[in-house]
This record gives structure tokens, sequence and C-alpha cells, in this order.
């Protein structure tokens, strides 16, 4: 498989959630020419549902049955992978037939029954490291997942939370993940991320985006998770750790030329 060769760079792109179907095809239609152009294979992200916000009011989702339409008509009309969040055991029967990728979120990369619904799917697993773990225990949620004989594993370093409200990279992280023997993930947007802040929203700094990953691929990651928006600001989830959409080309080229050159 493309994306497991240790030798191939690629990206997951795309907006945190569902919002609308306009979103989600101008997004994913921008990123397919990028890619196409530089030559990058590419996994369209955006979850369906986001269930693990600090706030009861903050927006959750536009309708689960909507919002997996949508994907799967990104997927059907742009031709490209979809990677969307499951975070119980019953989501991943859901998604199943759809995603490409199922995404293990940070908080529930613990969580037995759901690391073992997702791997018996079949389909590629990517378990998100909690910002509460060293990289080292990653192998434990491997190990839960490759029980179900489904060795299509990828580990997502995304940070280690610093304090209550902010958070830091390790990127040793990187290499101890490369260890066990699958494709390690950076995710360069939740990691300049700001949790925990007193309004209920999470903050960010994305000026420290383009920085990270590149620090990410001279430490060996083989793929870049970005979460990307034509207006960051306008957003209706995790809009402050966002890369603006138009931003992304060039980020791209970067770490591309980046990647040969190593």
């Amino acid at each position: 498989m493309l994306f497991n060769n240790p030798e191939t760079f690629f990206v997951i792109a795309g907006p945190c959630v569902v919002e609308s179907k306009e979103l989600c095809f101008e997004t994913a239609a921008h990123l397919k020419t990028i890619t196409t152009e530089l030559n990058i294979p590419f996994v369209f992200k955006a979850s369906y549902k986001k269930a693990n916000r600090s706030k009861l009011q903050a927006f959750s989702t536009i309708g689960e049955d909507k919002a997996l339409q949508i994907l799967a008509d990104v997927k059907s009309h742009f031709n490209i992978p979809i990677l969307t969040d499951v975070h119980e055991t019953t989501d991943c029967e859901k998604v199943k037939d759809l995603a490409d990728v199922l995404q293990i979120p940070a908080f529930l990369c613990r969580q037995t029954e759901l690391l073992i619904a997702a791997g018996k799917t079949g389909k590629i697993v990517n378990i998100k490291k909690g910002q509460f773990l060293s990289a080292e225990m990653m192998q434990f949620a491997a190990e839960k997942v490759a029980s179900t004989n489904n060795q299509k594993i990828w580990l997502t370093e995304r940070g280690t939370q610093f304090g209550y409200q902010d958070l830091i990279v390790d990127f040793r992280n990187i290499q101890q993940m490369k260890k066990m023997g699958y494709p390690v993930v950076f995710d360069a947007t939740h990691s300049v991320q700001q949790p925990n802040q007193q309004q209920g929203f999470s903050g960010g700094k994305p000026e420290f985006i383009d920085t990270l990953a590149k620090c990410a691929i001279v430490s060996g990651a083989n793929g870049i998770f970005i979460e990307t928006h034509p207006n960051p600001k306008t957003a209706l989830s995790d809009g402050a750790n966002m890369l603006d959409l138009k931003e992304v080309k060039t980020l791209f080229e970067t770490l591309q030329q980046l990647h040969k050159i190593l």
C-alpha cells in the first residue's frame, strides 16, 4: 500500500468537521489540485461529528447521516480516500463502508473496545497519541488493533500536555514510534492548540504550524496532518489552530522538498 511505504511522504488534510457540502467540496478541490500537481498522496479529513467538545453548546455535527453523505460525495467526486473520527464502537460499523481510514482521537487512544472494533473493519486505523502518554506507551494501543489481524496502523504525534493550557512537541516521539514498525504522522495543527481556555473553546498559535511541520519531516515523519479552512475565523470547530487554505500549497512544497533531501 502506497501510504504504508516508508519512502512515501503523504498528507492528511481537510476541515476539522463537516460544516457543509460547499465547504468540503471547496477544500477538497483545492487540496486535490495541489497534491496532484506535487504528486503527493492525499487523504481528505473531516469529522462527521465531534463528540469530545468542552462545552455542551459547542458545535458537534450538522447531522450524522447528512455529514456522512457529504463525505461519500467528496470521495466519489474527487476519487480520494477519506479519513473520519470514530468515538464509539458503533461508529466503526457506521463508517466502515465509507471511510478508508478510521481515526482514534487522542483522548480515546486507550479505549480497548474502540481500538478492537476499528481494527476489525480491516481499514487503516490512525491512532492519535494521547497528550498524556509517552511515545513508548503507543505500542500497546497498536497491539490492540493488531490483535484483530489488522496491521494497517498509523500512529500520530499531536503534542504533549504542558501545564493546563498549552502543548509542547517532543520530536523524539516520532523516532520512538517509528521503531514500532508503523508509519508515523505528525499533526501540525492540533500541536499548536491551546486547550482548556476559560471560554470553553481551545485557542491556538497557528503561526507555528509551518515550523513544527518542517521539524517533523526532518525528524522522520511519514505523513503530515493538517486541518485547514478557507476562513479559519469562521470555522465551527478548532478554527484557532487551523491553517488558512491559501497557505497550504507553499507549506506542502516546502515539506516535499525537505523529504526529498532527506
